[in-house]
């Protein structure tokens, strides 16, 4: 898997804390720096075979047809791409333009992750999304209208602005549209962005914990009872169309990030690129330095297992543990959960699968901690 962090933005959403810039200065400077990276760290994959490619951000969209085209054609140089490869481009509806899509047409892109958070033109002012209601719904149909069939689309639940009935008529509207993958995050209020900020100041009501878990048991609902499988937290699709990428995350497989900020991961280390945009492009310009790493103890990678897995409809597998851990791991395992299949938040299958139910997904990272290795074995 390959990941590409594009650090640039039209404007700044209120709620992101994800690095990225509103100037696109250094764009194609840091084109170039990112091609050097690829060949760079041609090796840090050991499966040379590449699965799936996924544009994010920032807003990758934000590229152009050319852009693109340079970097997966830097990819194909260095890796092999499967001919059957997700490539995903995460997208803003404003940057959907008729010529765009059929610009898109032209290259290997064949997944679309669109960001339409609402279809209310009130909350995407509230947002400060570059796009507006008009093009939430144009830009879906355009994308459709091309032949792309393989999309994905964001909303957003859990702010003071949506109501329940509001909330319900956003899924409609996606399901009406036969979106097949549907992905839904519940709005959270991070540090040093402007809606913190808003929220310090009393510009704007904290998030109620209360009205998120409700639209979020809503959501489940809906989706479940319109043919969508909730094969993880926050992701729903139909007919099995998961996102490849992602799920690859979740089940532990190794991956190569590409930018200012992005992660890689290779089993036994995590590392990540250093987040700011001019350094970045230095670093690879005069091929110093760009990066941080991590070594994983057994710990570690136990407790980002249990982290991604108890999110998924797959869940942990105690045969796994014990292969891959040891024994006391799987015990371990066993023992710390049962209070949780007590509460009736985690069900244990065959007695090997644990997973979370629905109510359950509502405390996913609390039962994850609860569930983790503090201490070497």
């Amino acid at each position: 898997m390959i990941y590409f962090h594009i650090p640039f933005c039209k404007q700044a959403c209120h709620y992101c804390d994800f690095h990225f810039s509103t100037s696109l200065k250094y764009k194609e400077e840091m084109l170039l720096a990112m091609q050097k990276e690829i060949i760079q760290r041609a090796h840090y994959l050991e499966d040379k075979k590449v699965h799936s490619i996924y544009f994010g951000g920032g807003t990758p969209s934000i590229l152009d047809s050319e852009d693109i085209l340079k970097l997966i054609g830097t990819v194909e140089k260095n890796f092999e791409i499967s001919s059957d490869a997700e490539i995903t481009l995460e997208a803003n509806p404003d940057d959907l333009t008729a010529n765009k899509v059929k610009a898109l047409r032209q290259t290997p892109i064949n997944r679309f992750s669109i960001g339409i958070q609402s279809f209310y033109e009130e909350d995407l002012i509230w947002m400060n999304r570059a796009h507006n209601a008009q093009e939430a719904d144009s830009s879906v149909k355009r994308v459709q209208d091309a032949g792309f069939d393989n999309i994905t689309c964001d909303l957003i639940y859990g702010y003071p602005l949506l109501t329940d009935e509001k909330w319900k008529a956003n899924m409609q509207k996606l399901i009406t549209m036969n979106i097949p993958h549907i992905s839904s995050y519940s709005m959270t209020v991070e540090k040093k962005t402007a809606l913190a900020h808003f929220v310090k100041e009393g510009k704007t009501p904290a998030m109620d914990d209360a009205q998120s878990a409700g639209q979020m048991l809503m959501l489940i609902d809906t989706l479940t009872n319109n043919g969508f499988e909730h094969y993880e937290i926050s992701n729903f699709a139909k007919n099995g169309m998961y996102a490849k990428h992602n799920t690859n995350y979740w089940k532990g497989k190794h991956y190569l990030g590409i930018g200012p900020s992005a992660h890689s991961f290779d089993g036994n280390s995590r590392s990540w690129n250093i987040a700011n945009n001019a350094k970045y492009i230095a670093a690879l310009t005069d091929h110093n330095d760009f990066q941080e790493i991590e070594k994983l103890t057994k710990n570690d990678r136990f407790n980002e297992y249990v982290m991604t897995s108890i999110r998924t409809m797959w869940g942990l597998d105690v045969q796994k543990i014990e292969q891959e851990f040891g024994y006391d791991y799987a015990q371990h395992i066993l023992k710390s959960s049962r209070s949780f299949v007590a509460n009736e938040e985690v069900e244990i299958i065959d007695n090997r699968i644990i997973r979370a139910t629905t109510k359950g997904k509502l405390l996913a990272d609390l039962i994850a901690s609860e569930l983790f290795v503090l201490d070497e074995k």
